[in-house]
């Protein structure tokens, strides 16, 4: 089938050159062409992605060294190969460095020469896109079996990091941040090193109640352990790095004990800090718009450009919590991807999951067994 033929772009301002290897290509691929750089580059966003562009080194207005440096940036993945009439062993190498060119071939090119050249192209795309989605997918798994694993062991910080996560995303979206899934990431495992946290503090810490010097310490480097863990994962790095500076004060004060301050934060970092003090004083009792202004009375501990972005972004969304009308259920006919409209509780009042959470197998796993001990609290309250 045509639709599973590779798609190639060629690109030479020679109009009888294209014309040939249209004639020459298009039962191997499916082929489009352009004379100019401009064109190429206006096809390589509205009809890639290719698997390989070949250009022409010489052209008028846009040379091919260019035309590849921004096909680049556009589309990483496509397999670039240089055509040029000029044996000039300096262009090819600033074509290479610029562009990061596959191949370099030398005109003229024998149309099978050239064809060898793009057969080549396309196993490296394949194995490119293989990796990357091979790569996503493993990534995906990982954040989502790490955040399934913090909702079962330590409830109360999986629910808080959902919400941390809605409002982080809110703010970042109104700061126009780029690669919002690192710091969606960073929200829902910002918690992940509490898991290590004895649960005699985690008890103090509930109750209110003073902790001794020790214990603090213990509670101040949960970022770093939850950075830890994540900074060996691939493609986790920068998530690991939002985690471990999520308390660090803006004027630089507090840990991690470091030089950094100001905007050598991480962006990601510095929303976390404001978005998780605005949830603790929510969950004190303060109003979102008083709790902002409270926290405006500290300058150096927040970004104000971040405290301003979600005075402006989160007051339209201040409430007490939307008011769920769930429709009772009990545990058996829960099912995978289902909304708690209420939390889940044992018979005992002690909170299994919190409201808002979405019904996972590992969860429906957790409430099945609790219920095998009689402890589960039914009927069990989902979004209509």
């Amino acid at each position: 089938m045509s639709s599973m033929r590779p798609k190639i772009l060629l690109v030479d301002d020679d109009t009888d050159i294209l014309v040939f290897y249209q004639d020459y290509f298009e039962r191997r691929y499916t082929l489009d062409t352009a004379s100019a750089g401009s064109h190429a580059l206006e096809l390589i966003q509205t009809q890639g992605p290719y698997a390989v562009v070949v250009a022409d080194m010489n052209m008028p207005e846009m040379d091919g060294i260019e035309l590849l440096e921004r096909c680049n940036r556009l589309a990483p993945d496509t397999v670039r190969i240089m055509l040029t009439g000029e044996a000039d062993f300096r262009s090819a190498i600033e074509a290479i460095n610029k562009g990061h060119i596959f191949q370099f071939l030398t005109k003229p090119c024998p149309p099978e020469m050239l064809s060898a050249a793009i057969d080549t192209g396309v196993k490296q795309h394949k194995l490119i896109t293989a990796e990357r989605e091979l790569l996503e997918k493993t990534l995906s798994g990982t954040i989502k079996m790490l955040t399934e694993i913090l909702s079962m062991v330590e409830a109360h910080s999986f629910d808080q990091a959902q919400r941390i996560r809605d409002h982080a995303r809110i703010v970042a979206q109104s700061l126009k941040m780029d690669q919002l899934w690192e710091l969606d990431a960073a929200a829902m495992l910002c918690q992940i090193g509490s898991v290590t946290i004895p649960a005699s503090i985690v008890q103090k810490l509930r109750q209110n109640l003073t902790l001794q010097t020790n214990e603090k310490a213990i509670l101040e480097r949960v970022p770093q352990i939850g950075a830890k863990l994540l900074s060996h994962i691939p493609r986790l790095e920068e998530v690991a790095r939002i985690i471990l500076y999520q308390n660090k004060n803006f004027d630089g004060a507090g840990f991690p004990y470091d030089s950094a301050n100001g905007d050598n934060i991480p962006l990601g970092s510095r929303i976390l800090k404001v978005v998780s003090e605005l949830a603790r004083l929510e969950s004190e009792g303060l109003a979102r718009r008083a709790a902002l202004e409270q926290m405006r009375g500290f300058p150096g501990r927040f970004d104000p450009q971040v405290l301003d972005a979600a005075a402006a972004a989160l007051v339209v969304h201040a409430s007490a919590g939307p008011k769920r009308h769930g429709k009772p259920v009990m545990l058996q006919e829960l099912a995978v991807g289902q909304i708690l409209a209420e939390k889940i509780e044992t018979t005992d009042h002690v909170k299994i999951v919190g409201a808002g959470s979405k019904v996972s197998p590992m969860l429906l796993e957790k409430l099945q067994n609790f219920s095998q001990l009689g402890t589960i609290k039914e009927p069990i309250y989902i979004e209509e």
